[in-house]
């Protein structure tokens, strides 16, 4: 389990995280002061239950063992039948539930499944909670726009001025303009670093070894201007590409557009 975000629902706090690259959803929170675990177990129990977390897995799950569900899916509804998060995921190798403890520990369910629990809990819940849950995906979607870039930017600039010089690197020396031969065998993005830096991101690491060592290219060093000019350069790009604008002459386009916009 790696990020953990949190929604509120109804006075309540939840922990949503990520496995796998997929959003899983604290069961625990949803019901916290209320039947807490208890309230999972009886949901657990219901046969509908069974038989849609059990067909959630047939779906996504290629380890998920078919023979399990069919005995869960029998025994449910009878009086004696009782299911926990654990039991499950040990019978059947279930990826759409698990259990979690310490910090934000708790039983926690693809948000698929979170969802249909939240019907459990009641039909405002379930609205609410996917209204919020909407949300946090929205936030997380826009904080690519500029205003976000920006801010990381500034963030990591910092972080290089305690603890190397901004402009302590090399621009290497190169009449790139004049010798055209490495148009023909360069890449679009160095065709926009020269455009802009005048320096190919290898001809840069050569220079400045210590930098590159660190995982450090360029762009790091960019300033904020530099970097909305070659986000804009890369858009044009794109659209030069799309109208079959060869490469020499792309080139010429977009350093003239690079020293016009700085």
């Amino acid at each position: 389990m790696t990020t953990i975000n949190t929604i509120e629902v109804q006075d309540k706090i939840i922990s949503i995280a990520k496995q796998n690259e997929e959003d899983y959803i604290c069961l625990t929170d949803m019901v916290k002061d209320e039947e807490g675990d208890n309230h999972i177990r009886n949901w657990m129990r219901n046969r509908n239950t069974v038989e849609f977390i059990g067909l959630w897995e047939t779906i996504h799950n290629p380890n998920f063992k078919p023979v399990e569900f069919d005995t869960f899916r029998k025994q449910a509804g009878l009086n004696s039948f009782n299911l926990t998060p654990k039991k499950w995921v040990d019978a059947t190798r279930a990826i759409g539930i698990f259990s979690k403890s310490g910090r934000y520990g708790g039983t926690y369910a693809h948000k698929d499944i979170a969802f249909e629990f939240g019907s459990w809990i009641s039909p405002m819940f379930k609205l609410l909670l996917i209204k919020e849950f909407q949300r946090l995906k929205e936030i997380e979607t826009n904080k690519y726009n500029l205003e976000w870039n920006v801010k990381r930017i500034l963030t990591k600039t910092n972080y290089h001025l305690h603890t190397d010089a901004i402009k302590n690197h090399i621009i290497p020396k190169k009449d790139y303009r004049k010798d055209a031969e490495w148009i023909i065998y360069a890449e679009e993005a160095d065709l926009l670093n020269v455009a802009l830096f005048n320096c190919t991101a290898k001809d840069w690491r050569e220079a400045n070894k210590k930098h590159a060592e660190k995982g450090l290219n360029i762009r790091d060093f960019a300033s904020i201007n530099e970097l909305v000019v070659m986000s804009n350069l890369e858009n044009t790009n794109a659209v030069l590409i799309s109208q079959k604008v060869d490469k020499a002459d792309r080139f010429k386009q977009l350093t003239i557009l690079a020293k016009t916009q700085l």
